[in-house]
């Protein structure tokens, strides 16, 4: 099994660092961000692979008649994933047997990829798959099913416009093959650091359609049954939300899938520190002149920050001419560019502002 590393995360990543690290929650409103890799405990007996589509979504979407249609098409490339964790979903990347999915689906609590898992297709069939690998910083997972000539879906291309019609297919609490259907709500999310996703996830699809645990990894389908994402995230009812859910867009699946299959793992930029939000107590303590911007607490040796000169006490304020407010804008506006890419940084030591040219690095995972 080949799997990403995250040896350099820790020393090069934008996370928060180990003692430092603060329960990072991803709060919205007041609701936290619930990363449902699948049911604790056993998980109930899957249903037969017949769809049960969902009422809830029906008042934005309309006219929902276009949805079985979509099902008939899609509903064979979704598969349910069973791992000694739980249940999650998955969809057939390619007829050989590759499945994505996302990350978490296939990890312990200790981010460990599990040796092997068990698919159930829609057909009713199962077989064993290993994990090609995984890469936490998108959430991205990539399975090889011991099976072939597979119905692959296809997976769009461009991103959806706010409104369209966006239809969850996959097995939450093991319910397999359930069908939920809403409208795409917004674009470009940007979740913070969390328990679930401690490097955060950024650039998410927003969308109303029902998403519960077990849906993980499962497929978001447009209404011409193409793939614009996988679900990853949502807010549960008990924060007060009401269908608050989160897709990972088809364009970061496919590109960090093809360069899993390709090289077992796949490549981000990194800027080489560690940083941490400011809070008024943490202004208080340490005499820092303001509470926004991104906190350098750490800057990793020989990395593209020390080498430009950014030291730990620097406040980030600007990041290629775009304000860094938080570790969240930070972290969403470095991986927007590639490994190798210069780009302007901002920043405040003590009482003065400074600027300097970064040249990004690399690293997988």
């Amino acid at each position: 099994m080949s799997t990403s590393t995250t040896a350099a995360a820790e020393a090069t990543a934008l996370l928060p660092a180990p003692g430092h690290r603060r329960a990072w929650a991803a709060v919205l409103g007041a609701g936290v961000l619930i990363f449902g890799s699948g049911c604790t405990g056993p998980a109930p007996a899957p249903a037969p692979a017949s769809q049960s589509a969902s009422a809830e979504g029906s008042s934005s979407t309309g006219d929902l008649s276009v949805v079985p249609s979509i099902v008939r098409e899609v509903e064979p490339s979704v598969v349910t994933i069973q791992t000694p964790g739980g249940i999650g979903s998955g969809v057939i990347y390619r007829s050989d047997g590759t499945i994505v999915t996302d990350a978490h689906v296939v990890e312990d609590q200790q981010k460990k990829p599990f040796e092997s898992v068990r698919i159930h297709f829609a057909d009713g069939s199962q077989a064993s798959a290993t994990v090609v690998g995984v890469d936490d910083s998108t959430d991205v997972g990539v399975l090889k099913a011991d099976r072939d000539n597979l119905p692959a879906a296809k997976f769009s291309t461009a991103l959806p416009e706010v409104g369209q019609l966006a239809v969850v297919i996959g097995s939450p609490l093991g319910l397999e093959q359930t069908v939920t259907a809403g409208i795409v709500s917004a674009l470009h999310r940007n979740m913070p650091p969390s328990e679930g996703s401690p490097q955060g996830l950024i650039d998410l699809i927003q969308t109303d359609a029902p998403i519960s645990p077990g849906n993980s990894g499962g497929a978001v389908v447009n209404s011409s049954a193409e793939v614009i994402g996988l679900s990853v995230a949502y807010l549960p009812p008990s924060s007060g939300a009401v269908s608050i859910g989160f897709v990972t867009p088809a364009a970061t699946v496919t590109d960090v899938a093809d360069q899993i299959l390709k090289s077992g793992v796949a490549t981000h930029p990194v800027l080489g520190v560690i940083p941490t939000d400011i809070t008024p107590e943490v202004a208080n303590r340490f005499g820092l002149p303001t509470t926004s911007g991104a906190l350098i607490i750490e800057v990793a040796k020989g990395g593209p920050a020390a080498k430009a000169g950014l030291q730990p006490g620097d406040i980030i304020t600007q990041f290629d001419g775009q304000k860094i407010t938080s570790v969240t804008d930070l972290l969403a506006a470095v991986r927007k560019k590639e490994p190798g890419q210069q780009t302007d940084v901002g920043f405040q030591r003590g009482q003065e502002t400074k600027s300097v040219k970064v040249t990004l690095g690399s690293t997988s995972g």
